[in-house]
């Protein structure tokens, strides 16, 4: 065990003794499980380091001074002015400190920039609220899906126990097999977002019209959870990260399997469905997609209200138009991308048929399609 590292375990576990009662509170940052993670550990504890030792340098000399050379005691005070000596000390001794801080946070720096030689390419999007996930495949047949907050209402609103993993559980997590070098290209589609998992020191602003790069090689299989940390609008607090890293064999049964449902919807967009099948899934999509912003009753709150509305009630074109190409100036997108034809027809139909809206119209993944295309 490194000398650093002794150290700051040392420091960490003086740190924590009057709170022995709290076990489940933690004063320092945690080394995560990757290789880099440590690295970033260990610099942040050895600069933490050399900055308590000046700390104690500075303030007992100072205090050393009041207390012995104090006015009451009759000790007459040095005086000197452009001391040679002097001035050369506090230019060269602080020099010395920041060289030797220096160079620890470039190594560092330097591998936690190091992008090249990935073997696995993820670009994430963060969206109001959720995120995009797109493996990126050089025969151009990339795997993609929306991640969102899978937390129910009623945890949220208080009428259910809040369960171990409150606001971090998400319908679909990110995937990654483990010792594997995975860079992900981080942007956004409309604020400023950030993706953030501590425990794989993976940490990147998410901003619109710039793709930056981080990376990850995580050594072993688990759940690791992290949080949008960039405030970016009403419900900031609901945009979890939840990344699974698996073993190759159980990585590459993943993505055959994504590969074949990516398949299975397109075939579904040709197929008819019934009232009961699209109202059911359409519930399923609203409760995941639209609940937050227009209400579980379709009451509407952030985004206008479902129930007896114009648009539910009006023309499908129109209706489609809303959930297709969404509303600019607003916090409506456009859900044609992020939604399958299946899904947004299943939830198209939900609207017009829920909430006292009773329409009758039946809104066939074909529509949508002839929709788009018109």
């Amino acid at each position: 065990m490194s000398v650093v590292k002794r150290i700051s375990n040392a420091l960490a576990a003086v740190a924590v003794l009057p709170a022995v009662a709290l076990g489940d509170n933690q004063v320092n940052m945690s080394p995560g499980v990757t290789s880099i993670g440590a690295e970033i550990y260990d610099l942040h504890m050895l600069i933490m380091i050399i900055c308590v030792v000046i700390g104690i340098g500075v303030f007992g000399v100072m205090f050393y001074s009041i207390i012995y050379h104090r006015k009451s005691r009759g000790v007459v005070p040095s005086q000197f002015h452009e001391s040679t000596k002097v001035e050369v000390a506090w230019t060269v001794v602080p020099f010395l400190i920041l060289i030797g801080m220096a160079v620890p946070a470039t190594s560092t720096l330097l591998e936690v920039y190091d992008n090249d030689d990935a073997e696995l390419d993820i670009l994430i999007t963060g969206y109001q609220w959720k995120w995009k996930y797109e493996y990126l495949d050089e025969n151009g047949e990339n795997v993609s899906f929306f991640s969102n907050l899978a937390t129910p209402q009623e945890e949220i609103y208080n009428t259910d126990q809040k369960g171990e993993h409150y606001l971090l559980e998400v319908d679909e997590p990110l995937v990654i097999p483990v010792n594997t070098k995975v860079r992900f290209l981080v942007t956004a589609n409309d604020v400023i977002h950030s993706w953030w998992v501590p425990e794989i020191a993976v940490k990147r602003d998410a901003i619109p019209g710039f793709i930056n790069e981080t990376w990850t090689k995580v050594p072993e299989e688990g759940i690791y959870r992290g949080q949008c940390t960039e405030l970016c609008g009403a419900y900031h607090g609901f945009m979890p990260v939840v990344v699974h890293a698996v073993s190759r064999e159980e990585f590459d049964a993943w993505m055959g399997s994504k590969r074949a449902d990516k398949a299975a919807q397109v075939a579904a967009s040709a197929v008819d469905l019934s009232l009961d099948e699209l109202m059911t899934r359409g519930e399923s999509v609203y409760n995941s997609q639209c609940l937050a912003c227009h209400g579980a009753q379709g009451e509407g709150g952030v985004g206008k209200a479902i129930a007896g509305s114009a648009i539910a009630l009006g023309d499908v074109g129109a209706h489609l138009d809303v959930g297709i190409k969404g509303v600019a100036g607003t916090a409506m997108q456009a859900y044609g991308s992020q939604l399958s034809d299946v899904d947004m027809a299943a939830v198209i139909t939900y609207q017009r048929n829920a909430f006292g809206n009773n329409t009758g119209d039946v809104i066939q993944p074909s529509d949508v399609v002839n929709h788009k295309q018109g």
